[in-house]
Parts: structure tokens; sequence; C-alpha cells
């Protein structure tokens, strides 16, 4: 728990001070909407993005289903950013979200750095 709380503690930070992030422009992989924000959007996959035992909060895979049918593309940006990397989050797991949450429409087979979606 205190992990949690910890990882939390950082997201916020960095989302606050800015620090090691940068601003996507309208032709990257989140579109208008900075990579900041789109990874705000999903702290309620925080636990289960870095923990593949735990349980996926419905709050997160409607996130994540909402940002799978708007910019696909734009999830494997997030798990690969700087900020992902400062709150703990492993990409390896948080590539299965989608899976365990059973979205249909996700993008099975896609590369997302050197991850697949599963």
């Amino acid at each position: 728990m205190a992990s949690n709380i910890n990882a939390c503690f950082v997201l916020m930070f960095l989302l606050v001070s800015n620090a090691f992030l940068w601003e996507v422009d309208a032709a990257g992989e989140c579109g208008i909407t900075p990579i900041r924000s789109a990874a705000a959007s999903l702290s309620p996959c925080l636990s289960a993005a870095g923990n593949a035992g735990a349980k996926v909060p419905p709050a997160c895979c409607a996130k994540v289903g909402a940002l799978i049918k708007s910019a696909p593309r734009c999830l494997c940006a997030v798990l690969l950013s700087p900020l992902a990397k400062q709150a703990g989050i492993k990409p390896g797991i948080a590539i299965t979200i989608p899976k365990r949450c059973n979205i249909k429409n996700r993008p099975t087979g896609k590369k997302c750095g050197r991850y697949t979606v599963p």
C-alpha cells in the first residue's frame, strides 16, 4: 500500500512540476492532448500497471478503453514516457491492462516499444 502511495505522490509531483515531461503537438500520438494530461487520466491504473496480480479497477478499464478508441498509439506513448518510469509503471505489465480489462477492440499484436499487446 505504501508503494502505491509513493507512486501516486511521484506521479502527482511530476505532473505539477512538469519535470521530465514534454508537450505533444497536434501530430503526436496523443493528438492535441499533452502526454501529461493523457497520463493523468490513467491514474486509476497505477496499481495495476506495476503489479500483474493486482485487480484492474473499473475506472481504469473505462479510461483505457476510451483512450484506445480515440488514440490507440497514445497509450503506448504514455507507457513508454519518462513519467511512467518515474511513477514505477512497468510497461511489460501495463501493456496487459487492456486484456485484463477484456477490452475487445484492443490493438492485439501491435508493438509498443519492445512489448507486444496481448
